[in-house]
């Protein structure tokens, strides 16, 4: 087996009788928010999609002109533009309120149609015969928060998603500026949801999600903006995908240290709040993704554990409530042990404080 793969190498594996049956090949970048490297494998300035990693800060241009404000919405709204949430009523609720504060109407998204997520709201409406709407696409959220900013600038409403649109220009811009980068520098592609989604070096994204945590230097409106949507983020993790995805129960066990966002294809980044890994400690960033897009996310919870826990923070990966994700023996559908999943090696990470 090749011991690389486009910038990518072994991260994850799983075994069976005593040896490796299965690996996940990934590549990672833990950065600080003065830009320091803390730790990396496989090639942390390898360039791919965030894809919907990328929505806490597509949502920041709309929080630093007021948007929020300007509509008089909740954390709790806020918190569901930076989702891909599971389409629970609860969201749809809360989907409805935004929409109604704005003055927009379900029909103005563009993010297509598909069934909930969530297993039990899905089986509900089959039974009552309800089909589903743009409200339960896991990016409604994202684009409820695109089309108020379009509003909020007398944007034209119908393009909101082309990148000819003053809109997109302006979150390319932010998103560039948050990586350290030039837009130029940023592939532009299309994301599932049609949105555009923009292309960078793991390294500049998981700086990024540093500064997200830990604005420094970004000016007082950036750093404003940025800790309103970690902390609605953080306040709602619910809001941000379901109540019981990875993403909103890591956050509850975390209490407010770090905002967590998974995308499509394998990706996630975290951010780790200031303060979060022990006394002096930076704003940290970390994005990742593995090769074969993880599509069940297995290899994502692996190697989340193992960071978190190289990061110190073992108390949270072994709550009750987070006991599912860490699960590291395998079992079959009898109960038996079978095997392993683990991390093809230690995590390493240089502490700077």
């Amino acid at each position: 087996m090749a011991e690389t793969l486009a910038g990518y190498e072994p991260v994850v594996e799983l075994t069976r009788g005593g040896i490796v049956e299965c690996v996940h090949f990934g590549a990672m970048a833990v950065v600080d928010s003065e830009g320091h490297l803390l730790g990396s494998i496989g090639d942390p300035k390898m360039v791919t999609f965030p894809r919907s990693s990328m929505k806490p800060l597509q949502v920041l241009p709309f929080v630093e002109d007021g948007g929020p404000e300007h509509f008089n919405l909740t954390e709790e709204e806020l918190a569901i533009m930076c989702a891909s949430h599971h389409g629970t009523d609860e969201h749809v609720r809360v989907l409805r309120s935004i929409q109604a504060k704005a003055g927009l109407q379900e029909s103005d998204l563009q993010c297509g149609v598909h069934w909930p997520s969530d297993k039990a709201t899905s089986l509900a409406m089959r039974e009552r015969g309800e089909e589903p709407t743009p409200y339960r696409h896991n990016c409604s959220g994202k684009h409820s928060g695109m089309l108020a900013q379009a509003l909020l600038h007398e944007y034209d409403k119908e393009s909101y998603l082309s990148m000819d649109n003053a809109l997109q220009k302006r979150i390319l811009k932010t998103v560039a500026e948050m990586c350290g980068m030039e837009p130029e520098e940023m592939p532009i592609g299309v994301d599932g949801c049609s949105a555009p989604v923009f292309a960078m070096p793991l390294y500049n994204f998981a700086l990024a999600m540093a500064r997200l945590a830990d604005p420094l230097g970004l000016g007082e409106v950036r750093a404003t903006a940025c800790k309103k949507v970690a902390h609605a983020m953080m306040a709602y993790p619910e809001m941000v995908a379901g109540p019981e995805a990875l993403d909103s129960v890591l956050m509850h066990v975390m209490q407010g240290k770090a905002a967590v966002k998974g995308g499509a294809e394998g990706y996630q980044m975290v951010s780790l709040m200031p303060g979060a890994c022990g006394k002096g400690s930076p704003g940290i960033g970390v994005a990742f993704k593995f090769s074969d897009g993880d599509p069940n996310r297995r290899a994502t919870r692996a190697l989340i554990v193992a960071l978190l826990s190289a990061l110190g923070f073992k108390a949270e990966i072994t709550d009750e409530s987070f006991s599912r994700f860490n699960a590291p023996v395998l079992k079959n559908w009898r109960g038996l042990e079978i095997g392993q999943i683990r991390t093809a090696k230690p995590i390493e990470i240089t502490k700077t404080w």
